[in-house]
């Protein structure tokens, strides 16, 4: 599926969650892995700003690309995010939605 790309140039943004894991298997509480690089993935909740409005969105990230020490509250660059749309099917249910990925976050200056 195609992603897009999303322009935060104008957006302030701050770290909401801190990162954590994401898993392949909930189960096995097997990690997973970038496909590109290999480096483990970490999810985290960024609070953008833009316009006059606010979103919060849980997005991926290698953790290669995460600084040390990021914490609630800290504002934040976002490097290369992207939405991507998805749909699965589970037990019969189906289910879609929208999963955002980043190459970096970085501390706001």
């Amino acid at each position: 599926m195609p992603s897009f790309k999303i322009d935060t140039s104008t957006a302030v943004v701050f770290v909401a969650t801190a990162p954590v894991p994401k898993l392949a298997n909930v189960k096995t509480g097997e990690r997973a892995m970038d496909r590109e690089s290999g480096a483990p993935l970490s999810t985290v909740g960024l609070l953008v700003s833009d316009e006059g409005e606010g979103n919060l969105y849980q997005v991926t990230i290698p953790e290669t690309g995460l600084p040390e020490g990021l914490q609630p509250g800290m504002p934040v660059r976002v490097v290369g995010l992207k939405a991507r749309d998805w749909e699965n099917e589970f037990n019969g249910q189906k289910r879609h939605g929208i999963s955002f990925r980043a190459v970096a976050i970085t501390a706001a200056a």
